[in-house]
């Protein structure tokens, strides 16, 4: 399947660098560039891209107003926020106006194309740094629960997946989790699907925040 891709950057430099690093690779395709989030929008709209690497501070109309405008328009769409700012303020916005990514521009190009490929299929890529934001902004505003919540699941989590949700809370990939367990790509991809349904949840933040809820896990 190849994907589509919208880079949106005030800097011409930079979109021309991404641009050469990403047609690198034979699924992706690049269907155009803007340089703030009005032109983002009006090509949205013209290419129905499949993911939009999105900056958030540009002239015109910023990355947050930009990325809420995406999500307006029902299409097909995910919005990666690519900045060199990762302060609570700007991590939040971005994640409260739609964004299923959050990684700063001295990503490496490995990390860049796993978050697209996640991105396409609608599922959330966040770098640790970032998930321990998350995870620590809904502690501080989540009441306490009992760390045996978790017996109380329907269909509790199996060791093996106690481990999965563990190391995506650290912001590992399916890619570092398999690694890691020394299973494949694709039995990662087979327990994260049960955790999902356990938790009853709809993706991995979703599922990193309920199983810190539960206590299943502690970061």
């Amino acid at each position: 399947m190849t994907i589509k891709i919208l880079i949106v950057d005030d800097q011409s430099l930079f979109r021309e660098a991404l641009r050469t690093l990403l047609t690198a690779y034979p699924d992706f395709e690049i269907v155009g560039d803007a340089s703030n989030g009005e032109e983002a929008i009006r090509m949205v709209l013209q290419h129905s891209p499949d993911v939009v690497l999105m900056d958030l501070r540009m002239p015109v109309m910023d990355g947050v107003e930009a990325t809420k405008r995406i999500m307006q328009l029902n299409k097909p769409t995910h919005v990666i926020v690519l900045t060199t700012f990762d302060d609570d303020e700007n991590v939040f916005e971005g994640l409260r106006a739609g964004a299923v990514g959050y990684l700063l521009k001295d990503v490496s190009s490995e990390k860049l194309t796993e978050a697209i490929r996640a991105a396409a299929q609608g599922e959330y890529f966040l770098v640790p740094s970032v998930t321990a934001k998350v995870v620590s902004e809904f502690s501080r505003i989540s009441k306490p629960v009992s760390k045996n919540t978790e017996n109380f699941l329907p269909d509790p989590l199996s060791p093996r997946e106690i481990e999965i949700i563990r190391l995506v809370a650290t912001g590992a990939s399916n890619k570092e989790i398999a690694a890691k367990l020394v299973i494949s790509e694709g039995t990662v991809k087979n327990h994260l699907s049960s955790i999902l349904s356990k938790l009853s949840v709809r993706d991995r933040m979703q599922a990193v925040l309920k199983a810190k809820e539960l206590g299943i896990i502690n970061i």
